[in-house]
């Protein structure tokens, strides 16, 4: 706290007010409920109960189809009102330099949900197959500006329902992008370990959960998501019908159909969606284009039934919508995105293109002509 006092500047100083707003605020009344932290794990071997780290193969060969994709030029991600999983673009050391001189999106989300704040005294950092998700953080201050124009806004009145568990209906995932990765973003090693972070904070492994109880249940053998292509003797797999369930075949000739999850009408309903922006990119130097199609592969793979994406705005992502819109209308799968990405990448890589991965994969990408595109 006392390098927020050290070296005036106006941010510093709204942030102070930020944080003394709070504590007159729960001294007048108490604040209810509770709030939850969790640190969500990839395993980095096979595991009967979770799903592990995947492999490039995984996401080249998934068949899952890509979810919904709402774009937002104006508003905030902390506005949205669809109950969805708010992403925080997080340093690897949760909370950044909210106590410090940072002031950008994590700094400033720990500032009007002072609750967070918490978490930074007891959450070590995350490592590659990590991601730490809190539910129930109250928000109690207004706000204008960013970075350097940051300004403390007044009280904000929390109008979000409790949950089962007396936590605020507030769902947010850390998540740690890549620092400065320069080229070496377009490098199918960071293009994974990138996917994969996403993947760790959307996914809900008690999904996963769910699907190994009912095999359990029927007393058929494991139908492994991640099957052993070497293994010829057992042909396990998984298959999208168009019945919005999941045929399973188990090595014995069985067949379960199990509710789809998220991209559905069957369970994965119950599964908010993503809400999401330029994570990684900013100060973090990611690639924009990037980065929202990384985002987007690792939603629908954890089967969330859409994504909403505050572009801030910024110049790189005026076609975001139409080009979303455009693969969407050609049906492509998980794999289809990931392979057209990592070719792409491979390309940047090499020199062999220094277009970005929109105008890349349509040539014809203008903001008047996109829309026209077949």
């Amino acid at each position: 706290m006392r390098s927020l006092y050290e070296g005036y500047s106006q941010k510093q100083e709204n942030k102070l007010k930020c944080i003394v707003h709070y504590f007159k605020r729960i001294c007048s009344c108490m604040p209810v409920g509770f709030v939850s932290f969790e640190r969500k794990v990839l395993p980095q071997d096979r595991h009967p109960l979770f799903t592990s780290y995947p492999e490039a193969d995984f996401w080249s060969k998934s068949v899952l189809p890509l979810c919904a994709f709402e774009v937002h030029s104006l508003g905030f991600i902390e506005d949205q009102s669809a109950n969805a999983l708010e992403v925080d673009f997080a340093n690897k050391y949760i909370g950044g330099g909210a106590l410090h001189r940072g002031c950008l999106q994590e700094e400033i989300r720990f500032m009007i949900n002072p609750e967070l704040i918490a978490g930074m005294l007891f959450l070590p950092s995350m490592a590659d197959n990590e991601a730490i998700e809190i539910v129930g953080a109250e928000r109690f201050c207004d706000y204008k500006g960013y970075a350097s124009s940051f300004r403390f806004a007044g009280d904000h009145a929390d109008k979000r329902h409790f949950d089962s568990f007396g936590r605020r209906i507030t769902r947010i995932v850390a998540i740690d992008a890549l620092c400065s990765p320069g080229m070496k973003q377009y490098a199918l090693k960071y293009l994974l370990r990138e996917t994969n972070k996403a993947f760790c904070g959307f996914i809900d492994q008690s999904k996963y959960c769910q699907y190994k109880g009912l095999f359990q249940v029927k007393g058929l053998h494991e139908a492994h998501l991640y099957p052993d292509e070497n293994d010829h003797t057992s042909r396990n797999h998984l298959e999208l019908n168009e019945a919005s369930s999941t045929t399973v075949e188990t090595n014995q000739g069985a067949s379960v159909s199990l509710p789809a999850l998220g991209n559905s009408d069957g369970e994965g309903k119950d599964l908010p969606g993503i809400a999401t922006g330029n994570w990684g990119c900013g100060a973090f130097g990611g690639d924009p284009e990037l980065k929202a199609i990384i985002q987007w592969l690792a939603a629908s793979q954890a089967s969330r039934p859409f994504i909403l994406y505050y572009t801030f705005g910024i110049d790189a992502l005026q076609n975001l919508d139409q080009i979303t819109q455009w693969i969407l209308s050609h049906e492509w799968t998980v794999g289809d995105l990931w392979n057209m990405m990592v070719e792409y990448s491979s390309q940047r890589l090499n020199g062999r293109t220094d277009l970005g991965f929109f105008a890349w994969l349509l040539p014809s990408l203008t903001s008047h002509e996109l829309s026209n595109t077949n």
